[in-house]
């Protein structure tokens, strides 16, 4: 037996930039809504903005039914107009306290505020999903003081008590020193989800470059890795093809990297995990 069983009916849909929707048992998740069309401008704070430059796979009306929305930080290219107009306002937004706040006074009065390593729980005994904030940083020290707090998300599905399925969605940070820290707590990651895309605000680096994203998977060592949010917006400076590039290079660009396109699912493995009690 292995401490983790091939979980049911996971599966991940690739909307663009970073938006996804989880299928995780009886569980649908979104995660970080843009749902802004080619052309159109995304609001990063200060006056700043970036025009996007693909449309997304659907729309909020395409949407299936959802549980909740999980949220990395509140920008434009992550919440955008269209979100806060048209998503349903009843659903939960698990999210930073600091956007939570912000997105309960837009009327969004389920928002969830999970501060770094705490849990928000879905579903009952029989089948649960556990979302659990993890650290992030959207830029380099003191600069990120600027920018809104973010956090990844580990996702556990769990089915009859036991762990079928563990996603980290490492939401738009850089690799910084805090993400030993994920790794270390969560050793036994079925599939990362990665924010790339090297965006440059002013000539700075604020998400992580194909460099960054190789040197995250070396870390964590996921049983698969999904790349997202590499070629939306002009400020993605990093594209797909640098960090397939830069897998190769390492010799790692092979079945553990799941690329989706937009508008495709894709199932979500569980890998083997020994069970150490021989069960």
């Amino acid at each position: 037996m292995s401490s983790a069983e091939p979980a049911a009916d996971a599966s991940l849909t690739f909307v663009g930039t970073a938006t996804t929707v989880l299928r995780l048992g009886r569980h649908t998740l979104l995660t970080d809504p843009n749902f802004l069309h080619r052309g159109q401008r995304a609001k990063l704070g200060y006056g700043l903005s970036s025009r996007r430059t693909t449309d997304p796979a659907m729309t909020i009306a395409d949407l299936p039914s959802l549980d909740a929305v999980l949220l990395s930080h509140l920008h434009g290219d992550h919440f955008d107009d269209v979100a806060r107009r048209e998503l349903d306002r009843s659903l939960p937004v698990l999210t930073t306290p600091s956007a939570a706040r912000t997105l309960r006074g837009w009327g969004f009065g389920s928002s969830v505020g999970l501060p770094t390593w705490e849990s928000h729980t879905l579903g009952d005994d029989a089948e649960r999903v556990r979302v659990t904030a993890v650290p992030g940083r959207h830029g380099p020290a003191l600069l990120h003081r600027a920018l809104p707090p973010v956090m990844g998300t580990i996702v556990d599905l769990e089915q009859h008590g036991r762990r079928s399925l563990r996603v980290y969605i490492t939401g738009d940070t850089l690799n910084v020193p805090e993400l030993r820290e994920v790794r270390d707590r969560y050793p036994d990651v079925d599939v990362m989800v990665a924010h790339l895309g090297g965006t440059r605000i002013g000539g700075v680096l604020v998400t992580m470059d194909a460099v960054q994203g190789a040197d995250l998977v070396e870390l964590v060592r996921p049983g698969a890795v999904v790349p997202v949010h590499y070629d939306d917006y002009g400020v993605f400076r990093s594209p797909l093809s640098h960090f397939t590039d830069e897998m190769r290079r390492r010799g790692m660009l092979d079945a553990r990297v799941r690329l989706v396109a937009r508008g495709e699912t894709a199932p979500l493995p569980a890998r083997a995990v020994p069970d150490p009690t021989g069960r």
